[in-house]
């Protein structure tokens, strides 16, 4: 059953060491929680009584940080991490209501071996598994991956496209009561149930079916968050999450209509879709204390660091004096183009300095920050979700582990005050949870055109 719009949906962003890229240095953080598994878990267990909704990892197989040197490389605090569904497996047994939504990228993957690891979390976790569908977006993964540069933008989403439809019907190999283990009959499961996939498409040939049975929500819950135009059409059909950076109202406000309105033109009901920017809160006591607060983050940022971070959407600035403007048009990118649009976008609209740029990119990884109190933060998550800017947020510490207890224990306490937060789970899955209907067992859908068979399986194939 759909949860009421007047609840706003919240994940927790687990970035490593924490979402700003030298948080590690602030004397409150831990430089080590990166790597350290009890660390994660306090934090997700608190996240969990608090009702927080997930858990979220964003990952990458690389470290994808421009350097020329190790002494360069050397300053950033984004260098490791967990491979992420091992540590969801992990959190999953000392969990047992809040989601887990991990990064997996379509473009060093293979659709068999990604649809059995989502599956199997989801079968761990008793349905509270979620994959974030990302095509790869780095030079640095590349190398990692047979490869000596990043496949051009257009072919990762056509590859991308095709992936998913690989993997959701590997998700649908078998009926929910196809295994029925008869000990009289001496029959496992119901050959009736079983359905093989048999793809053969321009990327893939996967025959299936997938060895393990349907994962308790059918299909974990799909994220997304690519915001080109491709990104936006792969996710209007197929995420039940949009994760998105907007940092102006009115921009969110647009791509909000926009991706509701691909939603529905892909046939698809857009309150099934969850339209979830980031943001980092940076709550003081008073305003003053909460800018303080700020001005000490930034000045942690290494000028270094800053200017190999901004590289990537902006280009070589090496030669710029921090204090100059930053110079348009920006160049072309085969990365995240979303992120370069949308910043040249915002430089015509108010000129910025290379190093506010890049000690605004620093903070949040280019998200939305938001500094002030309690109730100044809660302010702004209401307006944005009661006028059409998003279904709910995805939440970002600028360290570990206190700046992500400064907004368990102190800014979701306010949005429940306010009757805008849920104060309990509503289900036992991820789904039911977010108000995410399940996915129908494949003998109740119709043939929706996706490359499925129910061929008996040839011991000759």
């Amino acid at each position: 059953m759909t949860q009421p719009r007047s609840m706003m949906k919240i994940g927790i962003n687990m970035v490593q060491n924490g979402g700003h890229s030298s948080g590690w240095r602030h004397l409150d953080a831990d430089p080590d929680i990166a790597n350290d598994f009890e660390g994660y878990a306090r934090i997700i267990k608190m996240a969990e009584d608090a009702k927080i909704h997930f858990v979220f990892l964003a990952d990458g197989a690389a470290v994808r940080i421009p350097h020329s040197n190790a002494e360069e490389l050397s300053y950033h605090g984004h260098i490791d991490r967990f491979e992420p569904l091992t540590l969801l497996a992990a959190l999953a047994a000392i969990t047992s209501k809040i989601g887990l939504i991990c990064t997996a990228s379509t473009t060093y993957n293979e659709p068999y071996t990604l649809a059995r690891k989502y599956a199997s979390l989801d079968h761990i976790s008793h349905g509270r598994a979620g994959w974030n569908l990302v095509t790869g977006w780095s030079e640095d993964e590349s190398l990692n991956f047979n490869r000596d540069t990043l496949m051009e933008h257009a072919q990762r989403y056509a590859r991308a496209n095709e992936f998913v439809d690989v993997v959701t019907g590997l998700w649908d190999s078998f009926d929910d009561d196809a295994f029925i283990a008869n000990k009289a009959s001496g029959q496992y499961f119901r050959p009736e149930g079983m359905h093989v996939l048999n793809h053969q498409g321009e990327f893939y040939k996967v025959r299936g079916p997938l060895n393990l049975r349907r994962s308790p929500q059918g299909h974990p819950v799909i994220a997304q968050a690519g915001s080109s135009v491709p990104g936006r059409d792969l996710g209007a059909r197929v995420a039940d999450i949009i994760y998105t950076g907007q940092k102006d109202l009115q921009l969110a406000q647009e791509f909000f209509a926009d991706m509701k309105a691909r939603v529905a033109a892909a046939g698809r009901d857009p309150s099934q879709v969850l339209v979830m920017p980031g943001l980092m809160p940076i709550i003081g006591a008073t305003e003053a204390e909460a800018q303080a607060r700020m001005a000490e983050l930034k000045s942690l940022v290494h000028p270094e660091v800053g200017m190999q971070l901004i590289s990537k959407t902006f280009g070589d600035l090496s030669h710029l004096d921090p204090e100059d403007p930053v110079p348009l048009p920006l160049p072309e990118s085969n990365g995240v183009k979303s992120a370069r649009d949308q910043w040249e976008r915002r430089l015509r609209e108010k000129p910025m300095t290379v190093r506010q740029v890049y000690e605004e990119i620093s903070l949040s990884s280019g998200h939305c920050v938001v500094c002030g109190t309690v109730e100044t933060i809660a302010d702004h998550m209401q307006r944005w979700f009661e006028s059409g800017a998003c279904d709910g947020w995805n939440l970002m510490a600028p360290y570990f582990p206190s700046g992500a207890e400064d907004f368990i224990t102190k800014l979701i306490p306010e949005l429940k005050r306010r009757g805008i937060f849920h104060r309990e789970y509503e289900g036992e899955t991820l789904r039911a949870n977010l108000g995410l209907n399940p996915v129908p067992d494949l003998k109740n859908k119709s043939n929706d055109g996706r490359s499925k068979s129910d061929d008996r399986i040839s011991m000759s194939n």
